[in-house]
C-alpha cells in the first residue's frame, strides 16, 4: 500500500518531481508518458507518472534513471519498488507520487490512462539536453 512520505511536501514540489521522473523516462526512451493528478480521488498519493517501455531491459533502465534523477533533484528515495524481477510493470512508490513503468502490452491491457481519465493531466516538458 502506498503511503505518503514523511515530512511536508507541497503540491508544487510533487508536480516538479513528477516532471523530473517524466523527463527521466523520456530520456531513456519511454513513450506516451503522462502525469496524472489523482489526489482528489485517492488519499494515499497525489499523482501518477505513467510511461511505456518496449522491452523489460528498457523498463529496468527507466526505473534506474527515475531513481537517480529524483535523487539528484533533491527528492526522496522510493519507499518501495515492485516488479523489477520481470520488469513487465514496475511500480515506484515515492509516497506523494507513484511512477508506473509498463511494457506496451501491460499498458494496453490495464489502461491506467482510461481508468484515471477524469484526473487532471499535469504538463511536463521534455529536456532536449538529456537526449
Amino acid at each position: 500500500m502506498t503511503r505518503k512520505a514523511p515530512g511536508p511536501i507541497t503540491i508544487d514540489r510533487v508536480r516538479d518531481l513528477c516532471g523530473v521522473a517524466a523527463r527521466a523516462c523520456w530520456a531513456k526512451g519511454g513513450e506516451d508518458t503522462v502525469v496524472l493528478s489523482v489526489g482528489k480521488a485517492l488519499s494515499i498519493t497525489d499523482a501518477f507518472v505513467i510511461t511505456t517501455g518496449s522491452n523489460p531491459r528498457l523498463v529496468r533502465t527507466m526505473a534506474e534513471e527515475v531513481e537517480e534523477a529524483v535523487k539528484l533533484a533533491g527528492g526522496p528515495a522510493p519507499l518501495s519498488i515492485e516488479g523489477l524481477d520481470d520488469a513487465r510493470w514496475v511500480l515506484m512508490d515515492y509516497g506523494d507520487f507513484v511512477v508506473h513503468l509498463l511494457l506496451t502490452e501491460g499498458r494496453d491491457f490495464y489502461q491506467l490512462d482510461r481508468l484515471w481519465s477524469d484526473a487532471d493531466r499535469w504538463e511536463w516538458q521534455a529536456d532536449e539536453a538529456l537526449a
